[in-house]
C-alpha cells in the first residue's frame, strides 16, 4: 500500500500538510517500508480571500498523489482533512521516524 508523509527532512513526520511543498511516497508492505517516489505539490497554506478553502489546490495535491491510500503528517486543518478524506484518502497525524510509525500505522488497515 502506498502512504505519502509530509516530511522536511525525509527521516521524520515532522510537517503540517499545509505547508509541505512534497510529499514522499512510501510503499508498505509485510517486508517493510520502503520509499518509492516523491511528489512535489502547491503549498496550501497560502491565504486566496476568493478561495479559502483553496479546493482546487487540493484536488491538484490529491491527483499527485493518486494511488496512495493514506496522508500522514504532523499536522492538518479540518478543512483540508475532511475534503481530503471526501476524495479518497485516509488522514493521519502522527509524529516520529517515518519508517516506524508507517508500519504501526499499516497495521489498522
Amino acid at each position: 500500500m502506498l502512504i505519502a508523509v509530509a516530511s522536511k527532512d525525509g527521516l521524520t513526520i515532522n510537517q503540517h500538510f499545509g505547508h509541505a511543498e512534497r510529499f514522499l511516497i512510501y510503499d508498505v508492505t509485510a517486508d517493510g517500508v520502503k520509499l518509492v517516489d516523491e511528489k512535489v505539490v502547491q503549498r496550501y497554506c497560502s491565504y486566496d480571500q476568493d478561495h479559502p478553502l483553496r479546493a482546487h489546490v487540493l484536488r491538484a495535491i490529491a491527483d499527485a498523489l493518486h494511488g496512495c491510500r493514506a496522508i500522514v503528517c504532523a499536522q492538518i486543518g479540518q478543512g483540508p482533512q475532511m475534503e481530503m478524506e471526501r476524495l479518497g484518502f485516509d488522514t493521519f497525524v502522527a509524529d516520529g521516524p517515518i519508517k516506524p510509525m508507517l508500519a504501526e500505522l499499516s497495521k489498522i488497515f
